[in-house]
Formats: structure tokens, C-alpha cells, sequence
């Protein structure tokens, strides 16, 4: 006998700490473990409401005061390049993309270490070392793969774990030689990957958050086609929009609250009678 049952997680909140994108600003998050025979439908379900995955966690923002982290995704239908982006496509045409196992290597490591070095020396991941590397690598319960982007004398110039969902592609994490700044490599990944999709028949690419008026995330609503997650549902970024009330919120959801909103995936089990 089969039956249907939803998926029973535990959610836990974090303590507050310094909001990385947003000065003078506290984050904190809604998180579940995501492990066991269901998580790969666990992944994709809470992927579409705005949760984000790392390593064995899945997370979305739950701050106090403050609704500005938007999970943004791509709907490729709707994506035509821009005439910088085409000219970034035409700069790392020389690129060569290898899909493999996400399986974590030192030529990985060392690039991982100068991007940091550049880009985030103050940041969260800036004291990780190899052996933490390889987890966040390695350690994936869902279907995940690493793309590796080398030159042709086999120069590794950039890489993107990436989680594969059922409606589209995820780029959990990326890093790249900065000492070529003007080629956009980051850009350029998000390129590859929405043709990738378009290749596979997948709807979607995921950019994870964007936060309007973060000089660091800028670069995600170039993309035509862009969409956001907010008030519990996707929509077009428009240009028009007002986001002045989700930095400043004076009434805010407890998490009990965001919790219950959660619709969780049901799966099938057998049961023997």
C-alpha cells in the first residue's frame, strides 16, 4: 500500500549577526536540515520559496526588521543578452567548460584562496581551509555538479558548484581569476549557465539573493528576465519598483509565523499491510 504524506522538517532560527550587505544592519536566518532519501524534493520545493542551500542546510532570510534579501532567479524564456553581455560571451568565447562529480581538488583550493584574497578578505569564508573547502565541494545530499571553466592550455579560470532542481539550475557558490577583471567572468558563468538550461529544457536559472541598493549585488538585475521572490510569490524585477519598505519594516512576521506559511512537499511511501 502507498500512501502520501507531507515532509516533516524542523525549522531553527539563528542568532543575529552583522548584515554582510547592508551597514549598520543585523541578519538572521530561517534554517532545516536537509538530508535523507527526501531531500532532493525537499530542495526543490523550498528552492521555489525562497531558501537557499548549503552544504546539508537549506536557509532563508528571517530578519527582524528588515525583508530587503530577495531570492532572485532567471526565467530564461525570457533572457536575451545585452550588448555587454554579448561582448562578455565574445571575450571568454576561448573558454572550455567541464561538468563533473562535485569532488573537490587543490588546483580548486588555491583559486578559491586568491579569490577570496581579493574580493572577500573580510569575509565569513576567508579563514577556510582545504578541509572545510572539500565540505562545502562535497558535502551535497541533492543532485549537484561542479562546472570548471579552463583556457586551452588548461588554465582553471574559473568554477560553479551547481545544484540541478527540477524546473531549472542553481549556482550555489562560484570563483574566478580576478586578475582579468575586464573579461566579467562571474557574468559570464550566469551566461553559460541560462544556455545550459535552454539546452536541458530547464525554465529556470537561481541566483540565490539580491538586495536592492547593495553595490554587490548590482550585477544580477542586468539580467533580462529577472525575477524575484517577494510577499510570497514570484514576479518581473520592474524597475518602478519601491523597496524603501523592506529595509524599514515597523510590523514584521514571527517566525512561527513564517514557518506555517511554509508549504511543504508531500511524497510517496510504501507500507506494507
Amino acid at each position: 500500500m502507498r500512501h502520501t504524506v507531507p515532509i516533516a522538517s524542523q525549522f531553527y532560527v539563528t542568532a543575529p549577526q552583522p548584515c554582510p550587505y547592508l551597514e549598520d544592519r543585523f541578519e538572521r536566518k530561517l534554517f532545516t536540515s536537509l538530508q535523507g532519501m527526501d531531500a532532493g524534493v525537499l530542495n526543490n520545493s523550498l528552492s521555489k520559496q525562497g531558501f537557499r542551500r548549503s552544504q546539508n542546510v537549506l536557509y532563508r532570510p528571517a530578519c527582524a526588521s528588515c525583508s530587503a534579501c530577495l531570492s532572485a532567479r532567471i526565467d530564461v524564456a525570457k533572457f536575451a543578452p545585452s550588448r555587454s553581455q554579448k561582448r562578455v560571451l565574445r571575450r571568454n568565447a576561448p573558454l572550455r567548460r567541464l561538468r563533473i562529480a562535485p569532488w573537490a581538488t587543490e588546483q580548486q583550493y588555491d583559486l578559491f584562496r586568491s579569490y577570496l584574497d581579493a574580493r572577500h578578505a573580510q569575509g565569513g569564508m576567508a579563514e577556510m581551509d582545504i578541509f572545510e573547502f572539500a565540505s562545502m565541494i562535497e558535502e551535497t545530499p541533492v543532485t549537484s555538479r561542479v562546472m570548471e571553466y579552463t583556457r586551452s592550455v588548461g588554465e582553471l579560470t574559473a568554477v560553479c558548484l551547481t545544484d540541478i532542481f527540477d524546473d531549472g539550475l542553481s549556482l550555489v557558490y562560484s570563483f574566478f581569476d580576478t586578475s582579468r577583471p575586464q573579461d566579467s567572468i562571474g557574468t559570464y558563468m550566469i551566461l553559460d549557465h541560462i544556455e545550459m538550461a535552454r539546452e536541458t529544457g530547464l525554465p529556470y536559472v537561481y541566483l540565490g539573493y539580491w538586495v536592492p541598493g547593495s553595490p554587490k549585488m548590482d550585477y544580477k538585475a542586468r539580467f533580462k528576465g529577472v525575477e524575484i521572490f517577494r510577499d510570497g510569490q514570484w514576479r518581473q524585477l520592474d524597475s518602478e519598483d519601491d523597496f524603501s519598505r523592506d529595509k524599514n519594516l515597523c510590523e514584521f512576521k514571527s517566525i512561527s509565523q513564517q514557518v506555517a506559511q511554509i508549504a511543504m512537499p508531500e511524497v510517496r511511501h510504501s507500507h506494507e499491510t
